[in-house]
């Protein structure tokens, strides 16, 4: 995190372009290398948070700078050190081509990253949400400078919505702190520490509406096909493939261990609205007509299984739920930027606007199938495994709301393979007849994250093996079991 502020900083004073887009990936580099490093010393089995620091802050209201991470975070900061250099890469001529500074776009990415592993890493519950809050701010700029034609229209909704959320937030991070008396906002301290039914629903409902804003859950959801639509291919990954991740992260770590019972009770309604989301969100995604609405509408109804799997509270839907998280940004980050190169190529986010591209562009081509594939959760592909592991554990205590959900799977072939159709197949578009191939530069952003979508859905288990024993740990805090045996052990 250190890092990523300094780097940024050095990035915004230098004044050649070219060394500006060159010092922000060595910075990204070093912050995988660096989590990875982290990641190689972290035990699943030893004490749930690694890796601690802990300072005082505002010791007279008991806030703390403390960070660390439990098998959950740790997998989601891999998720952002993994997509920030591709981003890097992907973007490198993104900021160039609307005449607009390249250094201040690049520094507010490394700005952008420090923010995300702070929020993933934050264990007092106050710096939590000052993280939360500050990942708003380059966003923002990012939308609202550097993306489309209505870009100040999207900034500003997807402000305004995020401020909405973060505003109840901060209501129910002060309640909760005034009514626990505990002069802590640690997150360990304030474990147990609400004893009233009364008191957590109302301190659920601020915690859970913030969240459910930044998923986006539905009815929450409008604001992300603007935003997603408007920004830049880059800044489109790291939103909906990180930023969003924070809505349903923050469910299963604070709704869920902070309210226990007040989340039992919510439960049933907010099963039903993750399914009205999964259902909705493949509909609407069929209608498109514009390539990054489409693809922002799949979100909407995977982060639907996601926040299902959450609150389905066994051990199989959680640890689907996790790892969820990761595989979709990957997948949803691969199709984002392949979208991103054909509508640098084509100068339109149009559908229709395209056609036959595989003749003229087959590796582009192949490769958005290959992403396009794994959207629709493919066997073989990684996302299978966790909406597999997500159906098979909300069955287990919600059999209708599972075999409904199932629906959005068929769905998903539909909207995906009719996009691929109109898009990639069929004769070519008088418009696409001189379209390029992927540059060496593009294959090189896309085939880290081809091979993990791929890698990922053969062989999961060292990802399950660090989810799984948080993932238990979260449940035991809640107070729930299994029905079932659990499928996604440990070692299998």
């Amino acid at each position: 995190m250190g890092v990523s502020v300094l780097g940024a900083l050095g990035v915004a004073f230098i004044k050649d372009d070219r060394l500006a887009k060159q010092a922000t990936l060595v910075v990204s580099l070093v912050v995988l290398a660096l989590t990875v490093a982290m990641a190689v010393q972290f035990s699943p089995n030893g004490d749930r948070f690694q890796f601690a620091e802990t300072y005082d802050w505002i010791p007279a209201f008991g806030v703390h700078y403390a960070v660390a991470v439990d098998g959950v975070a740790l997998v989601l900061i891999l998720l952002s050190a993994v997509l920030v250099p591709i981003v890097v890469l992907a973007s490198w001529h993104e900021a160039e081509a609307g005449k607009r500074s390249v250094r201040t776009y690049f520094a507010l990415l490394l700005v952008l990253e420090a923010m995300m592993i702070g929020v993933f890493a934050a264990t007092d519950v106050f710096l939590f949400y000052v993280f939360f809050e500050a990942m708003l701010i380059p966003m923002y700029f990012m939308i609202g400078s550097y993306g489309g034609a209505q870009r100040s229209y999207a900034a500003v909704k997807f402000l305004l919505y995020s401020l909405f959320g973060g505003l109840l937030m901060l209501v129910a991070v002060i309640a909760l702190y005034t009514v626990a008396g505990k002069n802590s906002f640690l997150f360990t301290d304030l474990l147990g520490a609400i004893k009233d039914p009364t008191t957590q629903k109302w301190l659920f409902l601020g915690f859970f509406i913030a969240f459910a804003i930044k998923a986006p859950l539905w009815p929450f959801h409008t604001w992300l096909p603007d935003a997603a639509a408007q920004a830049p291919a880059g800044a489109a990954v790291l939103l909906v493939g990180v930023l969003d991740k924070v809505g349903t992260y923050g469910m299963l770590r604070f709704c869920l261990e902070l309210f226990p019972e007040a989340s039992k009770w919510a439960t049933p309604v907010v099963i039903a609205l993750a399914v009205i989301g999964i259902v909705y969100g493949a509909i609407v995604a069929i209608g498109q007509t514009d390539i990054k609405r489409l693809i922002a509408y799949t979100s909407i109804s995977h982060f639907g299984f996601i926040a299902m799997g959450v609150f389905a509270m066994t051990t199989n839907a959680a640890s689907g739920a996790t790892l969820y998280m990761v595989n979709h940004g990957f997948s949803t980050g691969a199709l984002f930027l392949i979208a991103g190169f054909l509508i640098y190529r084509r100068g339109s986010q149009f559908i229709d606007d395209y056609g036959g591209v595989q003749k003229v562009a087959p590796i582009l081509a192949g490769t958005f199938l290959v992403a396009g594939l794994s959207s629709l959760s493919l066997p073989g592909l990684s996302p299978f495994v966790s909406e597999f592991l997500v159906l098979t554990g909300t069955f287990q205590r919600y059999a209708v709301p599972a075999v409904i959900a199932a629906t959005g799977v068929i769905l998903a072939a539909v909207y995906i393979l009719w996009m691929y159709q109109r898009t990639m197949n069929g004769p070519t578009a008088e418009a696409v007849q001189g379209m390029k191939d992927l540059n060496h530069r593009e294959r090189w952003v896309l085939i880290p994250l081809i091979a993990l979508i791929i890698g990922l859905g053969f062989f999961p288990k060292p990802m399950l093996d660090v989810i799984n024993p948080a993932v238990k740990e979260t449940l035991t805090n809640v107070s729930v079991t299994d029905p079932a045996p659990a499928i996604a052990k440990e070692g299998q």
